[in-house]
């Protein structure tokens, strides 16, 4: 009778045992793993003048790919934020502070006009 109950717990601890650990280390990851629903876009005119978005604070720098005038940053912490467009030559790069950014809210900066 001791060996029908030794045979199945050395299966168990054999093949479930890994896999029970790395259930419990894959839920630890997604616990701890914060997505934030407040986007920031914009647009820059002229439509080729910017390269790049930028979005700094004193805890985190985002950034995002302006294409055909238009960016949009996605999965921005609430917060306060500096917004630098990152310019194309003869252009100069451009500055928008105090960018307030809520908790699951866009937030649209409108249009940004770059200078040469």
């Amino acid at each position: 009778m001791l060996i029908l109950f030794q045979m199945p717990l050395k299966y168990i601890k054999r093949y479930f045992s890994p896999l029970l650990l790395m259930v419990f280390a894959m839920s630890l990851m997604m616990a701890f793993r914060t997505y934030w629903n407040s986007p920031v876009k914009g647009s820059v005119n002229p439509s080729n003048a910017a390269l790049r978005a930028w979005l700094i604070s004193r805890t985190d720098t985002l950034n995002s790919p302006v294409i055909q005038g238009n960016f949009m940053i996605s999965n921005v912490k609430p917060g306060n934020y500096t917004l630098m467009l990152e310019a194309k030559p003869p252009f100069r790069d451009s500055f928008k502070q105090d960018v307030l950014v809520v908790d699951g809210q866009p937030t649209d900066v409108g249009v940004i006009e770059m200078h040469q």
